[in-house]
């Protein structure tokens, strides 16, 4: 049986979740949570100790349901914990459609705990996290540790905005944020404004985060493929899902004897793991492989950048060629010849953007990854 919870960012959606999932966790029915339209499920059961399906699509479009059983929330749950210095109370401040969302539910429930909501129906609002972080403050007992979890774009809001918002985030024993990648310049200025920032890497299939500020939690192993430095990520541990429902021929595919073969490219730099980008957005042109999260970390770390995403244009000499979409923080960034010596001199001439144009927002999906199809379109059309 599964049973079916919308999540449309409203309190009382987030607290039929928690009920839903705390049942769950207990051997009760396994939960979808949704947005959007009702989703369509089977009838029939599903595996033996399931306790939630996450919808995901990935890079190929293709609907995928993700089986996460009970062992493997608590598994993720108190691996996070035990990082963290310890259980505590939590704020939700993330869609709870998403596996990051459900994942603080869970921690919250294992700590004892139902999760402080943030009303979201008409998305992140700075004011309102302000007021529900200082709720959350005021009702936890002396002594408790307090989290939360943010995906970049809701951390850069926080910042901008200042005031206190981002006085009660450095109240928090640790701020997660994940969701989508964290540029260098956006962590050095959290951590610069005294927030506990503590980056996180993982997918559905891992049950939310497993990787924190590149290494591993515990019981969690990665392994790269290719060679021992660098390669296609994979990943073991207690809490990677059973497969997918429905899907024994995707199942087959990306689970294999205990692990998860992910999309990622990934490279030690000495014990932490740096995740590169995906494995399927990286650009080939004139015969030579950019990887585009190598090019977006080296332009957010330029002054005056605030965000970038890379594409690969189709180009009829080149097969592809690299465009960039900016956002500045400051519009007297030099975005021109000065930028391209930079790429050229860290990454190589075929690194460097063919195409730059400058942008209001990056076009975003999900839980803020950015939406790498809408750039692109942008950037054949001309438009911002």
């Amino acid at each position: 049986m599964i049973r079916v919870v919308r999540c449309d960012g409203s309190p009382a959606d987030a607290a039929t979740l928690v009920e839903a999932l705390a049942q769950a966790l207990d051997g009760g029915p396994a939960v979808l949570p949704y947005d959007g339209e009702r989703p369509t499920v089977p009838a029939g059961p599903v595996e033996p100790g399931a306790a939630v399906l996450i919808e995901t699509t990935g890079s190929t479009g293709a609907a995928k349901r993700v089986v996460l059983t009970a062992d493997a929330l608590r598994a993720g749950a108190a691996a996070t914990h035990s990082r963290l210095g310890g259980p505590g109370r939590w704020l939700l401040a993330l869609p709870t459609h998403h596996v990051a969302g459900v994942q603080v539910i869970v921690r919250a429930l294992l700590a004892g705990a139902p999760p402080s909501m943030l009303d979201s129906r008409d998305g992140f609002r700075v004011p309102r996290f302000a007021r529900a972080a200082s709720a959350l403050f005021d009702a936890a007992p002396p002594g408790a540790r307090h989290y939360t979890s943010l995906v970049p774009t809701q951390m850069h809001r926080v910042l901008a905005d200042g005031g206190a918002a981002l006085d009660a985030l450095r109240r928090f024993d640790a701020v997660l944020i994940g969701g989508a990648a964290t540029s260098t310049t956006l962590l050095a200025e959290t951590l610069d404004a005294g927030v506990r920032a503590v980056t996180t890497y993982g997918m559905s299939e891992t049950a939310g985060g497993c990787v924190y500020d590149g290494v591993p939690l515990d019981g969690v192993d990665v392994r790269l493929e290719g060679n021992d430095e660098e390669g296609r990520i994979s990943l073991s541990g207690p809490m990677l899902a059973s497969g997918y429902l429905d899907r024994p021929e995707l199942t087959t595919e990306s689970f294999t004897d205990g692990w998860f073969r992910t999309s990622d490219l990934g490279r030690w730099d000495g014990s932490r793991l740096r995740v590169l980008g995906r494995a399927d957005d990286v650009i080939t042109t004139g015969g030579e492989s950019v990887n585009p999260a190598s090019v977006e970390r080296l332009l957010t770390a330029q002054p005056g950048i605030r965000a970038a995403c890379v594409v690969g244009l189709d180009d009829p000499e080149w097969g592809q060629t690299v465009a960039a979409a900016l956002v500045l923080s400051d519009p007297a960034t030099d975005v021109g010849e000065q930028l391209s010596k930079t790429i050229r001199a860290e990454l190589g001439s075929p690194s460097v953007p063919r195409l730059v144009r400058v942008i209001e927002e990056i076009p975003l999906r999900g839980i803020g990854k950015p939406d790498r199809g809408a750039v692109m379109r942008l950037l054949r059309s001309g438009t911002s």
